[in-house]
C-alpha cells in the first residue's frame, strides 16, 4: 500500500506535535514530545537537541515512531516523567494513538541556528526520514499548534478593552509571539486569521 501522510491531514512543509517512540538497544521504550515536519507524502523531518535519550536512540537504531494523539496526558507524562511501560505496544508504538507511522532514517544533519533560546547547549541534529508503514487506528488528523494560538489569541482580544494598561501590553506581547509562531507553522487560513486580528489591534 502505498503511504500518504495526508491521510492523517499532514501537509508538505507544515509542522505538526507529535509524540516520538523509540528504543535503545537494550529494548528500552522512551517517548518524547517532538515537532515534526512533513517533507513529502512518506517523508518527514525533525531537529532534535543533543543529549536526549531520543535522539540517542534514533542514532543507535536509525529508526523510530511518530505517534499521532489528542491525549494531553500522553503529552505531558512523556514531557515530564517516563511513559510507563504500560502505555507502549509491543512495537513500540503508544497504545491508544489514533495513527502512527514508523520511519527509517535517510540523513543526519548538524544544525545549530542563532535564534535557538538555548545557547551553549543548543547543538541539534536535523533527522530526515521515510515513513515505511502508516497505522490508522481511528480517523484523526495531526495536531498544528497554529490554532490554538489563533483561539487564545482571539480569547485575549475579546478582554482586551476590558482590562487595564498593564495588561493590554501583555495582551499584545503575547499577540506577537502567537502571530510569530502561527507564521512558522499554520496553515493559510490562520495565518491571515492572525493578521486579521493584528488590524483590529492597530499594531
Amino acid at each position: 500500500m502505498k503511504i500518504d501522510l495526508s491521510l492523517i491531514g499532514m501537509e508538505k512543509g507544515r509542522q505538526y506535535e507529535t509524540i516520538i517512540s523509540t528504543v535503545n538497544l537494550d529494548k528500552q521504550k522512551n517517548a518524547a514530545p517532538i515537532g515534526v515536519i512533513c517533507s513529502g507524502s512518506d517523508k518527514i523531518l525533525c531537529r532534535i537537541f543533543k543529549g536526549s535519550h531520543t535522539l540517542d536512540n534514533i542514532l543507535s537504531t536509525k529508526e523510530f515512531i511518530v505517534n499521532i494523539t489528542y491525549d494531553p496526558e500522553l503529552f505531558q507524562i512523556s514531557t515530564i516523567e517516563n511513559l510507563p511501560k504500560n502505555y507502549f505496544n509491543e512495537d513500540g508504538s503508544i497504545i491508544n494513538a489514533g495513527a502512527y507511522f514508523k520511519c527509517s532514517v535517510s540523513e543526519f544533519k548538524e544544525a545549530i541556528k542563532q535564534s535557538d533560546p538555548i545557547k551553549k547547549d543548543g547543538e541539534a541534529i536535523v533527522i530526515k526520514a521515510k515513513v515505511t508503514d502508516l497505522v490508522i487506528n481511528y480517523p484523526i488528523k495531526a495536531f498544528n499548534r497554529g490554532f490554538g494560538y489563533v483561539i487564545e489569541s482571539l480569547a485575549n482580544f475579546t478582554r482586551y478593552e476590558l482590562v487595564d494598561e498593564k495588561q493590554k501590553k501583555k495582551y499584545i506581547k503575547e499577540f506577537k509571539e502567537a502571530q510569530r509562531i502561527v507564521n512558522k507553522v499554520g496553515y493559510p487560513s490562520e495565518i491571515k486569521a492572525m493578521k486579521e486580528i493584528k488590524k483590529r489591534y492597530g499594531i
